[in-house]
């Protein structure tokens, strides 16, 4: 991924978002492209139309933070979009690292999310992977497990993925009923996360998956959209459990860093309260089906080994 060229893309879509008017600008007559001019940025910055020019063509590494700072405020960027540009920044400096997503996660995460008994909890990495889960969580996103698990090959060895499995598997409409909504979020956090790692191999090729075989992620790929990511309200629609709406908190986590916590709750003495606690029962029904088989074949194995002794 070329990080110059997503810096001209970015800033020449943001560009296009802002209306004369908006930018509290004279219309001025005919204009050839949407949104403001490239002077008129300049203009509202406080830069030369060659520099802002020279920055929309990718050369952004070294530029200071007031000047970027100007650049956001000229484009009515929001905070997602200000950090977004910040990492583009910092990502075209020297010596820069590409950052592997975390496929793993320490022993104490894991053992803080079993404590969580009452809530679905998950940990994703930047590339939207799961790569922890309580039991609920586990429960709660089975589907995304179980497509991880099919296939041949190289696919069986995958992660559980959200953003292969809503634009690529079939049962992804199904499993997030305001499809449109989830799918812009998640195409909006990945765009967000090749301007933190723009060199990094593993999401490179997510996105070039995704984007070689769904029209709907290129599409929204195409925007430019990036998202900050911590609270609101998800639906869901399980194929055991049937509909929840869940509010959700979701962080990242400091110590850890390209990993994210989403904790989901529910609103008490509502349909998806009662939901949680039947996913709970099933979870737990799941789990014992899941050490019953483990058990069988153990047994079985020992038989097979003893005949052939």
């Amino acid at each position: 991924m070329d990080n110059r060229d997503e810096i001209r893309d970015f800033l020449t879509s943001r560009r296009a978002k802002i209306t004369p008017q908006q930018a509290g600008l004279a219309p001025g007559g005919r204009r050839r492209v949407p949104g403001l001019r490239r002077e008129e940025v300049a203009v509202l910055a406080g830069v030369s139309t060659d520099w802002y020019t020279r920055l929309e063509k990718g050369h952004i590494s070294g530029v200071s933070e007031d000047v970027l700072n100007a650049v956001a405020r000229a484009l009515q960027l929001d905070d997602a979009e200000r950090a977004h540009l910040f990492d583009l920044a910092r990502a075209a400096g020297a010596g820069h690292r590409p950052r592997r997503p975390a496929h793993r996660v320490r022993a104490g995460l894991q053992r803080m999310l079993d404590a969580m008994t009452d809530a679905p909890a998950i940990i994703r990495n930047g590339r939207m992977d799961i790569v922890a889960a309580n039991r609920l969580g586990r429960a709660m996103y089975w589907p995304v497990f179980q497509t991880s698990r099919t296939g041949q090959g190289p696919a069986r060895t995958r992660p559980a993925n959200i953003a292969r499995f809503q634009f690529l598997d079939p049962a992804g409409p199904d499993f997030f009923p305001d499809w449109d909504t989830a799918a812009d979020i998640t195409a909006a956090l990945l765009r967000t996360e090749a301007g933190r790692d723009p060199y990094n191999k593993d999401l490179t090729d997510l996105i070039g998956e995704l984007s070689t075989r769904s029209a709907d992620f290129r599409s929204r790929w195409a925007q430019h959209n990036v998202r900050l990511h911590h609270t609101g309200t998800k639906t869901f629609h399980h194929p055991a459990i049937g509909d929840l709406t869940l509010d959700y908190e979701s962080m990242d986590l400091h110590a850890d860093p390209g990993l994210n916590l989403t904790v989901y709750t529910a609103a008490p003495d509502t349909p998806s309260s009662d939901a949680l606690r039947l996913l709970a029962s099933w979870a737990a029904t799941l789990e014992a089906d899941a050490q019953d088989t483990a058990s069988r074949r153990t047994h079985d194995d020992r038989l097979q080994h003893g005949q052939e002794q």
